[in-house]
């Protein structure tokens, strides 16, 4: 029998590459569906030779998902984005997508089609990330019944946008916010237990129509996650508490930036907190154990320390 294809929408992403790498490991053939083919083509070194092959899709666009999935036994759709720029919308890439994807797979008799969304998709939530992150859900399942849902908390590894935001901001800021005081709780899961969930389920029949919330071993604070970069990087910042609404006011000025460092819709988010739920699904059931923050951290935001740091 020849191996298994599956074509991954938004592979070229933070959490793309770490998936890439991890099917290839699992000797699956992938087709790494992307915008830019090009800034894609580091992902074929990640395989075999012929083993990933770069093909250009436009999850919002119908015709490109189908083609992108011809031919294919899965699929897995990464694409999401924290703010809106342009063309490139809640709408069309939260909601639109899913629902093409979903749709082409149910007319393909796709084999298996995994929805990455996350932790907080909520219909009734104020904001709009994650309301269109629950409508995805729904729409994919409405098309695609059997689809498997996966809910990550904040996601860490060396490409993410969050820790190295803050650590990059310690060399130009004097101060680091605290949105809400930094109350806000947050699960952080490593990419690579993520990459390894989306193995798992891929595998196994079982996890069809099932949904799960995945986080890592400990929940922190976001004044606590904050304090483990400091620590990390061997920097001292005060850290300063900014009401959400002084917050809002501030993002509303940020979102007029080509790429704003806060939103007022992320604003919204910071205002619950983003944990697995105690009754989910979590990568304990699929035989995961997670991995410590600590246990990352170091080994790349040791760049960001001062040069006499030890």
């Amino acid at each position: 029998m020849g191996r298994r294809v599956v074509t991954v929408f938004g592979a070229s992403g933070f959490l793309g590459r770490h998936l890439v790498k991890r099917l290839a490991t699992e000797g699956f053939i992938i087709r790494a569906a992307v915008r830019d083919v090009d800034a894609a083509l580091f992902l074929k070194t990640m395989g075999d030779v012929g083993q990933v092959v770069i093909v250009q899709a436009n999850i919002a666009n119908p015709a490109s998902v189908a083609a992108a999935i011809e031919g294919a036994d899965a699929a897995v759709n990464l694409v999401g984005i924290l703010a809106e720029r342009g063309r490139r919308t809640f709408q069309r890439l939260h909601v639109d997508g899913p629902a093409y994807l979903a749709a082409a797979a149910a007319r393909a008799s796709l084999g298996r089609l995994v929805q990455v969304s996350a932790i907080g998709a909520n219909a009734e939530s104020p904001s709009a990330y994650a309301r269109t992150k629950a409508s995805g859900e729904a729409m994919a399942r409405t098309a695609f019944p059997e689809v498997t849902v996966v809910r990550p908390s904040i996601v860490f590894g060396p490409e993410d946008k969050f820790f190295n935001l803050f650590a990059a901001m310690t060399r130009c800021s004097p101060v680091l916010p605290l949105i809400g005081g930094g109350m806000t709780r947050f699960q952080p899961v490593y990419a690579g237990d993520v990459a390894q969930a989306i193995c798992r389920i891929l595998a196994d029949p079982a996890t069809r129509r099932q949904t799960y919330e995945l986080g890592g071993p400990k929940i922190y604070t976001f004044r606590q996650l904050m304090e483990l970069m400091l620590a990390e990087i061997r920097r001292s910042r005060p850290l300063v508490p900014v009401p959400f609404a002084i917050a809002s006011i501030k993002a509303w000025f940020l979102e007029k930036t080509p790429w704003p460092l806060l939103t007022r819709d992320q604003v919204k988010l910071l205002k619950s907190d983003n944990v697995v739920s105690p009754a989910a699904l979590g990568l304990d059931a699929l035989g995961i154990t997670p991995t410590p923050l600590e246990a990352i951290l170091p080994t790349y935001l040791a760049r960001f320390r001062p040069a006499d740091a030890p």
